[in-house]
């Protein structure tokens, strides 16, 4: 029988929990690393921002475009579950609608160069814009359906629409400093909401 922790977990539970928080603070960090360094930045980087090792990254994640799969899957994973919870928390379906849109937004932002990093495994791209699709288009549809029944925006709009013209305005953000898609975003919002909606 195995020896039991103070906290009742087995030592090999334990360095499994250990290895997920590991896994979970690198995710993290090289999603923040990219948003400021793109997603060739230096492994070491990533390190120095997770505060471990750079073995720690290169155990859970062998190659770089492990590494950029994984922190797409971490954050399509963490826009699908916002969806919901805004929807229970914000002041309003619209609220929860513009508050998600900006968390798809910071998402669209460090999605950038992702092809780029995939570009010899074009299976896994591919694979990757599908999971995209199945989890987030969805989550989209639900919030745009709770506005349009509370009468906050026009009924009608399509969510892959929706989210293929942000993702639209985001291209190019990074090669003109006075452009700035939020704004824009926000005009598209403005767009969709019925005139007596505030």
């Amino acid at each position: 029988m195995a020896a039991e922790s103070p906290a009742g977990e087995s030592p090999s539970r334990g360095k499994r929990a250990d290895a997920q928080r590991n896994r979970q603070t690198v995710l993290a960090a090289a999603a923040e690393v990219f948003v400021t360094s793109g997603v060739d930045a230096p492994i070491r980087q990533i390190a120095a921002r997770a505060g471990v090792g750079m073995a720690t990254i290169y155990r859970h994640f062998p190659t770089r475009a492990d590494l950029v799969t994984a922190v797409y899957h971490h954050q399509i994973e963490e826009c699908a579950e916002a969806g919901p919870n805004l929807l229970a928390s914000a002041g309003s379906p619209f609220d929860a609608l513009r508050q998600w849109i900006d968390l798809f937004v910071d998402f669209l932002v460090t999605k950038h160069g992702l092809a780029d990093a995939l570009q010899s495994d074009s299976d896994r791209f591919a694979a990757l814009h599908a999971y995209f699709l199945d989890r987030l288009q969805p989550v989209c549809a639900q919030l745009l359906d709770a506005a349009a029944e509370a009468g906050d925006i026009r009924p009608g709009a399509q969510p892959y629409e929706l989210m293929r013209g942000i993702g639209n305005l985001c291209i190019g953000r990074d090669n003109d400093p006075r452009y700035d898609p939020r704004r824009l975003i926000a005009l598209l919002l403005q767009g969709l909401q019925r005139p007596h909606a505030s």
